[in-house]
């Protein structure tokens, strides 16, 4: 994999990555300085799985079969500068409407304010792409002028036909905003190295 960058990154820097914390309120966040990636997507996407499967750890964000477990910003690091934060899937999971409320909040604030935040990684699931998290998703970003890619998660799922006529129809969705996107496996690894790329030209851009 060539990375787009003057930087000198070690081979498999993609699995360095560490938890550090979890996030509830903006002023834990971290010092906001260096360069970070947020993850995002509603539940059962596969998010977990695609945070996991990019950086080569098998357990580094928690996946479960019940949705909305992700209950905070969780930071994870690269080095006191360089962080992946995976995101809660606002207003999905099981909990009352006060905190459903607290996080949308903290989320917009994260968004509008983190002078670090390079770009927002949303996952889908290719079969049932762009519901209403994922249209909030779109919106903060094109208000924050924060670039975004989308993971197409789970397509292997579909035919390449139905496939690429989705990731035709998200593009179109991303017209009028600093995005992109690609399909993604997390369980066959699809768009793995592609993924990784992006990853690492937000991160370690000079």
């Amino acid at each position: 994999m060539i990375i787009k960058t003057e930087q000198i990154i070690p081979n498999g820097w993609y699995s360095r990555f560490e938890f550090i914390k979890g996030v509830a309120a903006f002023d834990q966040l971290p010092e906001d300085i260096g360069a970070e990636v947020a993850f995002a997507g509603r539940s059962n996407v596969g998010k977990s799985s695609a945070l996991n499967k990019i950086t080569h750890r098998r357990s580094l964000a928690r996946t479960s079969k019940s949705p909305g477990r992700t209950r905070e910003l969780n930071y994870f690091a690269y080095d006191e500068s360089t962080h992946i934060v995976d995101l809660p899937g606002y207003g999905y999971a099981k909990v009352d409407e006060t905190m459903r409320n607290t996080w949308a909040k903290l989320l917009e604030r994260y968004l509008r304010e983190r002078n670090s935040l390079k770009g927002v990684f949303l996952i889908m699931d290719i079969r049932h792409p762009m519901g209403k998290f994922d249209q909030i998703m779109l919106d903060y970003c094109k208000s924050c002028d924060l670039p975004l890619h989308v993971l197409l998660n789970k397509s292997d799922k579909l035919s390449k036909s139905a496939a690429n006529k989705t990731t035709m129809d998200i593009s179109r969705e991303l017209a009028d905003i600093d995005g992109s996107v690609q399909q993604f496996s997390a369980l066959k690894g699809v768009g793995l190295d592609e993924a990784r790329q992006k990853l690492a030209d937000w991160l370690f851009e000079t």
